[in-house]
Protein backbone atom coordinates (compact mmCIF):
# COMPACT_ATOMS: atom_id res chain seq x y z
CA UNK A 1 0.00 0.00 0.00
CA UNK A 2 2.54 2.38 1.28
CA UNK A 3 6.68 2.02 0.96
CA UNK A 4 9.39 4.51 2.56
CA UNK A 5 12.58 3.79 1.74
CA UNK A 6 15.14 5.55 3.41
CA UNK A 7 13.70 8.86 2.46
CA UNK A 8 15.53 12.05 3.82
CA UNK A 9 13.91 15.70 3.68
CA UNK A 10 15.60 18.70 4.56
CA UNK A 11 14.62 22.11 4.88
CA UNK A 12 17.33 25.39 5.27
CA UNK A 13 20.17 22.37 5.96
CA UNK A 14 18.12 20.90 9.01
CA UNK A 15 16.69 17.44 8.44
CA UNK A 16 13.20 17.35 9.03
CA UNK A 17 13.07 13.24 8.01
CA UNK A 18 15.87 11.29 8.55
CA UNK A 19 16.29 7.99 6.57
CA UNK A 20 12.66 6.74 7.24
CA UNK A 21 11.70 3.35 6.16
CA UNK A 22 8.31 2.19 6.89
CA UNK A 23 5.77 -0.02 5.14
CA UNK A 24 1.79 0.52 5.77
CA UNK A 25 -0.15 -2.10 4.25
CA UNK A 26 -3.94 -2.28 3.10
CA UNK A 27 -6.46 -2.24 5.80
CA UNK A 28 -4.24 -0.66 8.08
CA UNK A 29 -5.08 2.30 10.82
CA UNK A 30 -1.60 3.44 10.41
CA UNK A 31 -0.18 5.87 13.43
CA UNK A 32 2.55 7.86 13.08
CA UNK A 33 3.27 9.47 16.24
CA UNK A 34 5.36 11.66 18.10
CA UNK A 35 5.82 15.15 19.50
CA UNK A 36 5.84 18.72 17.85
CA UNK A 37 8.81 18.84 15.54
CA UNK A 38 9.19 14.79 15.47
CA UNK A 39 8.70 15.26 12.10
CA UNK A 40 4.86 13.32 11.25
CA UNK A 41 3.73 16.05 9.21
CA UNK A 42 6.55 16.59 6.92
CA UNK A 43 6.15 12.21 6.24
CA UNK A 44 2.51 13.01 5.78
CA UNK A 45 2.89 15.33 2.81
CA UNK A 46 5.67 13.20 1.24
CA UNK A 47 3.49 10.40 0.98
CA UNK A 48 0.14 12.60 -0.14
CA UNK A 49 2.92 13.86 -2.87
CA UNK A 50 3.22 17.75 -1.49
CA UNK A 51 6.45 17.57 -1.18
CA UNK A 52 9.41 16.07 -3.27
CA UNK A 53 11.87 13.66 -0.96
CA UNK A 54 15.25 15.02 -0.89
CA UNK A 55 16.44 11.29 -0.73
CA UNK A 56 15.15 7.69 -0.91
CA UNK A 57 12.16 6.30 -2.66
CA UNK A 58 7.90 6.65 -1.91
CA UNK A 59 5.55 3.77 -3.28
CA UNK A 60 1.97 4.95 -2.78
CA UNK A 61 -0.83 2.18 -4.28
CA UNK A 62 1.83 0.64 -6.47
CA UNK A 63 3.27 3.61 -7.83
CA UNK A 64 5.90 6.03 -7.20
CA UNK A 65 4.25 8.83 -9.13
CA UNK A 66 1.12 10.20 -6.87
CA UNK A 67 0.04 11.81 -9.69
CA UNK A 68 -0.70 8.17 -10.91
CA UNK A 69 -2.76 7.64 -8.00
CA UNK A 70 -4.46 10.64 -6.67
CA UNK A 71 -7.72 9.79 -7.73
CA UNK A 72 -7.74 7.25 -5.19
CA UNK A 73 -6.16 9.31 -2.28
CA UNK A 74 -8.22 11.56 0.62
CA UNK A 75 -5.71 13.98 2.68
CA UNK A 76 -6.75 16.32 5.35
CA UNK A 77 -4.46 18.46 6.32
CA UNK A 78 -3.01 19.58 9.96
CA UNK A 79 -5.16 23.39 8.66
CA UNK A 80 -8.42 23.75 7.92
CA UNK A 81 -8.42 24.76 4.21
CA UNK A 82 -12.03 24.74 2.88
CA UNK A 83 -14.02 28.17 2.30
CA UNK A 84 -14.80 29.94 5.44
CA UNK A 85 -17.23 32.03 3.27
CA UNK A 86 -19.08 29.59 1.82
CA UNK A 87 -21.71 26.83 3.49
CA UNK A 88 -21.05 23.61 4.60
CA UNK A 89 -22.90 21.91 1.68
CA UNK A 90 -21.47 24.47 -0.66
CA UNK A 91 -17.74 23.40 0.24
CA UNK A 92 -18.93 19.81 -0.06
CA UNK A 93 -20.47 20.39 -3.96
CA UNK A 94 -17.24 22.27 -4.93
CA UNK A 95 -14.69 19.81 -3.60
CA UNK A 96 -17.13 17.11 -5.41
CA UNK A 97 -17.02 18.99 -8.74
CA UNK A 98 -13.35 18.99 -8.74
CA UNK A 99 -13.30 15.27 -8.56
CA UNK A 100 -15.39 15.03 -11.53
CA UNK A 101 -19.13 14.56 -10.05
CA UNK A 102 -21.81 14.69 -12.04
CA UNK A 103 -24.49 17.47 -11.26
CA UNK A 104 -26.88 14.08 -10.90
CA UNK A 105 -24.41 12.25 -8.72
CA UNK A 106 -23.05 15.43 -6.37
CA UNK A 107 -26.20 16.00 -4.70
CA UNK A 108 -26.85 12.15 -3.31
CA UNK A 109 -22.97 11.78 -2.32
CA UNK A 110 -23.09 15.08 -0.60
CA UNK A 111 -26.26 14.17 1.75
CA UNK A 112 -24.57 10.89 2.49
CA UNK A 113 -21.21 11.80 3.30
CA UNK A 114 -22.68 14.99 5.64
CA UNK A 115 -25.10 12.44 6.79
CA UNK A 116 -22.22 9.57 8.10
CA UNK A 117 -20.31 12.97 9.68
CA UNK A 118 -23.12 14.06 11.59
CA UNK A 119 -23.33 17.67 9.49
CA UNK A 120 -26.31 17.52 7.43
CA UNK A 121 -28.27 19.69 9.89
CA UNK A 122 -25.66 22.38 9.53
CA UNK A 123 -25.31 22.05 5.62
CA UNK A 124 -26.26 25.48 5.09
CA UNK A 125 -24.17 26.97 8.06
CA UNK A 126 -21.26 28.94 6.96
CA UNK A 127 -17.85 27.29 7.01
CA UNK A 128 -16.40 30.17 9.30
CA UNK A 129 -19.18 29.60 12.06
CA UNK A 130 -18.30 26.00 12.53
CA UNK A 131 -16.58 24.93 16.03
CA UNK A 132 -13.37 23.26 15.67
CA UNK A 133 -14.52 19.54 15.99
CA UNK A 134 -17.32 20.25 12.95
CA UNK A 135 -14.40 22.20 10.62
CA UNK A 136 -12.48 18.85 11.44
CA UNK A 137 -16.19 16.65 10.82
CA UNK A 138 -16.24 19.16 6.96
CA UNK A 139 -12.91 18.16 6.16
CA UNK A 140 -13.34 14.76 6.80
CA UNK A 141 -16.59 14.91 4.71
CA UNK A 142 -15.05 16.82 1.66
CA UNK A 143 -12.05 14.14 1.75
CA UNK A 144 -14.33 11.72 1.11
CA UNK A 145 -16.17 12.78 -1.78
CA UNK A 146 -14.30 10.52 -4.13
CA UNK A 147 -14.28 7.68 -1.98
CA UNK A 148 -10.47 6.75 -1.91
CA UNK A 149 -8.78 3.81 -0.99
CA UNK A 150 -6.20 5.54 1.37
CA UNK A 151 -7.06 7.98 3.53
CA UNK A 152 -4.21 10.41 5.12
CA UNK A 153 -4.83 12.64 8.19
CA UNK A 154 -2.22 15.12 9.43
CA UNK A 155 -3.31 16.01 13.42
CA UNK A 156 -6.84 15.53 12.52
CA UNK A 157 -8.05 16.14 16.85
CA UNK A 158 -5.49 18.86 17.54
CA UNK A 159 -7.43 21.53 19.24
CA UNK A 160 -11.19 19.47 19.63
CA UNK A 161 -12.55 18.96 22.54
CA UNK A 162 -12.77 14.89 23.66
CA UNK A 163 -16.00 14.90 22.56
CA UNK A 164 -15.42 15.33 19.11
CA UNK A 165 -12.04 13.84 19.12
CA UNK A 166 -13.99 10.90 20.20
CA UNK A 167 -16.39 10.96 17.22
CA UNK A 168 -14.24 11.72 14.83
CA UNK A 169 -12.50 8.18 15.80
CA UNK A 170 -15.76 6.44 15.47
CA UNK A 171 -16.00 7.38 12.17
CA UNK A 172 -12.34 6.55 11.20
CA UNK A 173 -13.30 3.13 12.22
CA UNK A 174 -16.40 3.11 10.18
CA UNK A 175 -14.31 3.77 7.12
CA UNK A 176 -11.61 1.55 7.96
CA UNK A 177 -14.13 -1.21 8.21
CA UNK A 178 -15.52 -0.59 5.36
CA UNK A 179 -12.43 -1.04 3.77
CA UNK A 180 -10.49 2.15 3.91
CA UNK A 181 -6.72 2.02 4.63
CA UNK A 182 -6.16 5.15 6.72
CA UNK A 183 -2.61 7.13 7.72
CA UNK A 184 -2.97 9.28 10.85
CA UNK A 185 -0.37 11.38 12.56
CA UNK A 186 -0.93 12.18 16.18
CA UNK A 187 0.63 13.88 19.34
CA UNK A 188 -1.71 11.85 21.29
CA UNK A 189 -1.30 8.54 23.24
CA UNK A 190 -4.38 7.65 23.59
CA UNK A 191 -5.40 7.86 19.76
CA UNK A 192 -2.22 5.92 19.18
CA UNK A 193 -3.54 3.60 21.07
CA UNK A 194 -6.53 3.10 18.90
CA UNK A 195 -4.20 2.45 16.11
CA UNK A 196 -3.45 -1.21 14.29
CA UNK A 197 0.44 -0.02 14.32
CA UNK A 198 2.24 2.57 15.11
CA UNK A 199 5.74 4.21 13.78
CA UNK A 200 7.25 7.14 16.82
CA UNK A 201 9.00 9.73 15.68
CA UNK A 202 11.77 11.71 17.31
CA UNK A 203 14.00 14.27 15.56
CA UNK A 204 13.21 13.09 11.92
CA UNK A 205 13.65 9.51 12.57
CA UNK A 206 11.50 6.27 13.61
CA UNK A 207 12.76 4.79 16.49
CA UNK A 208 9.90 2.22 16.77
CA UNK A 209 7.30 0.27 14.67
CA UNK A 210 4.98 -2.18 15.82
CA UNK A 211 1.51 -2.69 17.35
CA UNK A 212 0.38 -0.99 20.86
CA UNK A 213 0.73 -4.45 22.54
CA UNK A 214 3.94 -5.26 21.02
CA UNK A 215 5.68 -1.86 22.20
CA UNK A 216 4.02 -2.24 25.55
CA UNK A 217 5.50 -5.88 26.07
CA UNK A 218 8.62 -4.98 24.94
CA UNK A 219 9.15 -2.63 27.54
CA UNK A 220 12.26 -4.16 29.98
CA UNK A 221 11.53 -2.11 33.37
CA UNK A 222 9.05 -2.10 35.60
CA UNK A 223 6.85 0.80 36.94
CA UNK A 224 6.03 2.13 40.15
CA UNK A 225 3.18 5.07 40.75
CA UNK A 226 3.98 7.21 43.20
CA UNK A 227 0.29 9.42 44.63
CA UNK A 228 2.18 12.80 44.13
CA UNK A 229 3.48 15.62 41.60
CA UNK A 230 6.00 16.72 43.70
CA UNK A 231 9.45 17.11 42.08
CA UNK A 232 11.30 16.80 44.73
CA UNK A 233 11.25 12.89 44.84
CA UNK A 234 13.18 12.79 41.81
CA UNK A 235 16.00 13.69 43.71
CA UNK A 236 15.32 12.16 46.67
CA UNK A 237 15.18 8.92 44.85
CA UNK A 238 19.02 9.79 42.71
CA UNK A 239 20.53 5.95 42.97
CA UNK A 240 17.26 4.17 43.38
CA UNK A 241 15.24 4.40 40.60
CA UNK A 242 16.55 4.92 36.49
CA UNK A 243 13.94 7.69 35.83
CA UNK A 244 11.61 9.45 37.41
CA UNK A 245 8.25 11.22 34.58
CA UNK A 246 5.33 13.44 35.71
CA UNK A 247 1.82 11.82 34.49
CA UNK A 248 -0.73 13.79 35.56
CA UNK A 249 -1.01 14.14 39.49
CA UNK A 250 1.53 10.87 39.97
CA UNK A 251 4.97 9.99 39.08
CA UNK A 252 6.00 6.77 37.40
CA UNK A 253 9.31 5.41 38.73
CA UNK A 254 10.74 3.33 36.67
CA UNK A 255 13.13 -0.08 37.99
CA UNK A 256 15.43 -2.84 37.37
CA UNK A 257 13.36 -4.44 39.72
CA UNK A 258 10.58 -3.36 41.58
CA UNK A 259 10.35 -6.36 44.97
CA UNK A 260 14.23 -5.69 45.97
CA UNK A 261 14.02 -1.69 45.21
CA UNK A 262 10.51 -0.64 46.72
CA UNK A 263 11.31 -1.36 50.49
CA UNK A 264 14.16 0.93 49.93
CA UNK A 265 11.92 3.70 48.19
CA UNK A 266 9.29 3.75 50.80
CA UNK A 267 12.52 4.20 53.54
CA UNK A 268 14.16 7.17 51.46
CA UNK A 269 10.82 8.62 51.14
CA UNK A 270 9.84 8.82 55.09
CA UNK A 271 13.08 9.39 55.50
CA UNK A 272 13.15 12.65 53.46
CA UNK A 273 9.78 13.33 54.95
CA UNK A 274 7.02 12.61 52.63
CA UNK A 275 5.35 10.63 54.67
CA UNK A 276 4.16 7.21 53.58
CA UNK A 277 2.69 7.96 49.98
CA UNK A 278 0.60 5.29 48.40
CA UNK A 279 2.93 2.88 45.89
CA UNK A 280 1.86 0.23 43.45
CA UNK A 281 3.16 -1.55 40.31
CA UNK A 282 1.67 -0.58 37.38
CA UNK A 283 2.00 -1.52 33.49
CA UNK A 284 3.37 0.34 31.17
CA UNK A 285 1.37 2.81 28.79
CA UNK A 286 2.53 4.17 25.51
CA UNK A 287 3.44 7.07 26.87
CA UNK A 288 6.14 5.74 29.25
CA UNK A 289 7.03 3.72 26.00
CA UNK A 290 7.63 6.76 24.19
CA UNK A 291 8.94 8.90 26.97
CA UNK A 292 11.62 6.14 27.32
CA UNK A 293 12.56 6.32 23.63
CA UNK A 294 12.53 10.05 23.15
CA UNK A 295 15.19 9.94 26.65
CA UNK A 296 17.32 7.61 24.89
CA UNK A 297 17.62 8.24 21.50
CA UNK A 298 17.67 12.30 22.63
Amino acid sequence: MIRLEHVTKSFHGRRAVDAVSLTMHPGEIFGIVGPDGAGKTTVMRLIAGLLRADKGNITVLGSQNIENVKDSLGYVPQKFSLYGDLTVLENIRVVGALYGRSDADLMHKATEVLAFTKLLPFAHRLADHLSGGMKQKLALAAGLMHQPKLFLLDEPTTGVDPVSRREFWQMLYQLNHTGTTIVVSTPYMDEAELCSRIAFMHSGRVVACASPRELTASYPYKLVEVQTTDRRVKSCLTGLVRDVNVFGDKLHLSLEDAASVLPAIRERLMAAGFGNIPLREVPPTLEDIFVAMAGEVG
